[in-house]
Protein backbone atom coordinates (compact mmCIF):
# COMPACT_ATOMS: atom_id res chain seq x y z
CA UNK A 1 0.00 0.00 0.00
CA UNK A 2 1.74 2.89 -1.25
CA UNK A 3 1.21 6.44 0.94
CA UNK A 4 4.37 8.59 -0.23
CA UNK A 5 3.77 11.93 0.97
CA UNK A 6 3.05 14.47 -2.38
CA UNK A 7 5.34 16.82 -3.16
CA UNK A 8 4.35 20.98 -3.80
CA UNK A 9 4.97 20.50 -6.95
CA UNK A 10 2.32 17.75 -7.47
CA UNK A 11 -0.20 19.52 -5.66
CA UNK A 12 -1.36 21.88 -8.32
CA UNK A 13 -1.46 25.01 -6.39
CA UNK A 14 -3.20 28.42 -7.94
CA UNK A 15 -0.08 30.77 -8.66
CA UNK A 16 -1.22 34.20 -6.79
CA UNK A 17 -2.06 35.92 -10.06
CA UNK A 18 -4.48 32.57 -10.56
CA UNK A 19 -5.89 32.98 -7.04
CA UNK A 20 -6.43 37.01 -7.74
CA UNK A 21 -8.94 35.74 -10.78
CA UNK A 22 -10.44 32.55 -9.21
CA UNK A 23 -14.20 32.93 -7.80
CA UNK A 24 -14.21 33.09 -3.97
CA UNK A 25 -16.26 32.32 -1.57
CA UNK A 26 -18.22 35.25 -0.21
CA UNK A 27 -16.64 35.72 2.60
CA UNK A 28 -15.04 38.77 4.22
CA UNK A 29 -13.14 38.10 7.27
CA UNK A 30 -12.83 40.69 10.00
CA UNK A 31 -10.58 41.07 12.57
CA UNK A 32 -11.40 42.99 15.67
CA UNK A 33 -8.37 44.37 17.47
CA UNK A 34 -6.37 41.11 16.71
CA UNK A 35 -3.43 41.56 18.91
CA UNK A 36 -1.32 38.59 17.63
CA UNK A 37 0.70 39.08 14.36
CA UNK A 38 1.46 35.47 14.21
CA UNK A 39 -2.18 35.00 14.54
CA UNK A 40 -2.78 37.70 11.96
CA UNK A 41 -0.88 36.11 9.57
CA UNK A 42 -2.20 32.28 10.18
CA UNK A 43 -5.85 34.03 9.18
CA UNK A 44 -4.14 35.14 5.80
CA UNK A 45 -3.01 31.52 5.35
CA UNK A 46 -6.67 30.05 6.47
CA UNK A 47 -8.45 32.84 4.28
CA UNK A 48 -6.65 31.69 1.39
CA UNK A 49 -6.57 28.44 1.92
CA UNK A 50 -10.51 28.61 2.01
CA UNK A 51 -10.72 31.13 -0.85
CA UNK A 52 -12.48 34.19 1.37
CA UNK A 53 -12.98 37.23 -1.14
CA UNK A 54 -10.67 39.91 1.92
CA UNK A 55 -9.34 40.21 5.02
CA UNK A 56 -10.47 43.15 6.85
CA UNK A 57 -7.78 44.39 9.98
CA UNK A 58 -9.20 46.42 12.18
CA UNK A 59 -7.59 49.11 15.03
CA UNK A 60 -4.69 47.39 16.55
CA UNK A 61 -4.66 45.00 14.45
CA UNK A 62 -1.38 45.17 12.75
CA UNK A 63 -1.11 45.05 8.64
CA UNK A 64 1.74 43.80 6.27
CA UNK A 65 4.39 44.17 5.35
CA UNK A 66 5.19 42.52 8.37
CA UNK A 67 7.76 40.01 9.21
CA UNK A 68 5.60 38.18 11.66
CA UNK A 69 2.62 38.34 10.27
CA UNK A 70 4.97 36.70 7.03
CA UNK A 71 6.08 34.32 9.29
CA UNK A 72 2.83 32.57 9.26
CA UNK A 73 1.47 33.99 6.68
CA UNK A 74 3.92 31.92 4.11
CA UNK A 75 2.79 34.63 1.49
CA UNK A 76 -1.17 34.42 1.68
CA UNK A 77 -0.54 38.51 2.58
CA UNK A 78 0.24 38.84 -0.95
CA UNK A 79 -2.46 36.35 -2.71
CA UNK A 80 -5.39 37.59 -0.42
CA UNK A 81 -7.19 41.11 -0.96
CA UNK A 82 -7.22 43.20 2.96
CA UNK A 83 -8.37 46.53 3.70
CA UNK A 84 -7.62 48.43 7.01
CA UNK A 85 -10.18 50.04 9.01
CA UNK A 86 -9.55 52.38 12.27
CA UNK A 87 -12.61 51.21 13.72
CA UNK A 88 -14.47 48.13 13.69
CA UNK A 89 -17.57 49.51 13.78
CA UNK A 90 -16.55 51.90 10.35
CA UNK A 91 -16.38 48.48 8.82
CA UNK A 92 -19.52 46.73 9.34
CA UNK A 93 -21.10 49.50 8.32
CA UNK A 94 -18.93 49.40 5.29
CA UNK A 95 -19.29 45.75 4.40
CA UNK A 96 -22.90 46.49 5.32
CA UNK A 97 -23.24 49.15 2.76
CA UNK A 98 -21.55 46.48 0.10
CA UNK A 99 -24.46 44.06 0.90
CA UNK A 100 -22.74 41.90 3.50
CA UNK A 101 -24.33 40.30 6.24
CA UNK A 102 -22.61 40.93 9.56
CA UNK A 103 -21.99 37.82 11.61
CA UNK A 104 -20.36 38.26 15.04
CA UNK A 105 -18.27 35.01 16.03
CA UNK A 106 -18.70 35.49 19.70
CA UNK A 107 -20.94 33.68 22.45
CA UNK A 108 -24.04 35.98 23.23
CA UNK A 109 -27.39 35.71 24.62
CA UNK A 110 -28.57 34.65 21.10
CA UNK A 111 -26.08 32.53 19.24
CA UNK A 112 -26.75 30.00 17.30
CA UNK A 113 -24.46 27.08 16.81
CA UNK A 114 -22.13 27.49 14.20
CA UNK A 115 -24.02 23.67 12.93
CA UNK A 116 -27.22 24.99 13.01
CA UNK A 117 -26.55 28.35 11.59
CA UNK A 118 -28.27 28.35 7.77
CA UNK A 119 -26.68 30.51 4.73
CA UNK A 120 -28.53 31.55 1.64
CA UNK A 121 -27.06 31.14 -2.05
CA UNK A 122 -26.26 34.65 -3.11
CA UNK A 123 -25.66 36.52 0.14
CA UNK A 124 -22.40 37.85 1.63
CA UNK A 125 -20.87 37.45 4.52
CA UNK A 126 -18.54 39.55 6.91
CA UNK A 127 -17.63 37.36 9.68
CA UNK A 128 -16.26 38.92 12.96
CA UNK A 129 -13.53 37.77 14.47
CA UNK A 130 -12.44 39.44 17.96
CA UNK A 131 -9.78 40.31 20.32
CA UNK A 132 -7.27 37.71 21.83
CA UNK A 133 -8.63 38.18 25.26
CA UNK A 134 -11.74 40.43 25.05
CA UNK A 135 -13.53 38.61 22.09
CA UNK A 136 -15.46 40.97 19.17
CA UNK A 137 -16.65 44.07 21.10
CA UNK A 138 -20.10 44.61 22.12
CA UNK A 139 -20.86 47.76 20.18
CA UNK A 140 -19.61 45.42 16.89
CA UNK A 141 -22.55 42.60 18.46
CA UNK A 142 -25.04 45.11 18.65
CA UNK A 143 -24.41 46.40 14.44
CA UNK A 144 -24.12 42.44 13.73
CA UNK A 145 -27.01 40.66 11.92
CA UNK A 146 -26.43 37.44 13.80
CA UNK A 147 -23.81 35.73 16.58
CA UNK A 148 -22.14 32.65 15.69
CA UNK A 149 -20.64 30.08 18.16
CA UNK A 150 -18.34 27.32 17.92
CA UNK A 151 -19.54 24.12 20.17
CA UNK A 152 -16.89 23.85 22.13
CA UNK A 153 -17.28 20.52 25.35
CA UNK A 154 -13.97 21.04 27.26
CA UNK A 155 -13.19 23.90 30.32
CA UNK A 156 -12.05 26.79 28.54
CA UNK A 157 -15.14 27.61 26.10
CA UNK A 158 -12.68 29.35 23.76
CA UNK A 159 -10.15 28.69 21.33
CA UNK A 160 -7.43 30.71 19.90
CA UNK A 161 -8.93 33.35 17.51
CA UNK A 162 -6.39 31.30 14.03
CA UNK A 163 -7.90 28.27 15.00
CA UNK A 164 -11.78 29.69 15.36
CA UNK A 165 -11.11 31.53 12.00
CA UNK A 166 -10.12 27.58 10.14
CA UNK A 167 -13.35 26.49 11.84
CA UNK A 168 -15.92 29.06 10.89
CA UNK A 169 -14.01 29.20 7.68
CA UNK A 170 -14.21 25.53 6.85
CA UNK A 171 -18.33 25.22 7.52
CA UNK A 172 -18.77 28.26 5.41
CA UNK A 173 -17.24 26.80 2.81
CA UNK A 174 -18.87 23.15 3.03
CA UNK A 175 -22.11 24.60 3.14
CA UNK A 176 -22.14 27.29 0.51
CA UNK A 177 -21.27 24.25 -1.61
CA UNK A 178 -17.72 24.67 -2.71
CA UNK A 179 -16.13 21.70 -1.43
Amino acid sequence: MGNRKLLNSELGRDSIEQFKERRKLPVAVVLDNVRSQFNIGSVFRSSDAFIAEKVILCGISATPPSAEIHKSALGAEFSVDWEYFENTEDAVAALKACGYRIVSIEQTENSVSLSDFKTAPGEKYALVFGNEVHGVQQSVVDLSDASIEIPQFGTKHSLNVSVCIGVVLWEFLRKLGKV
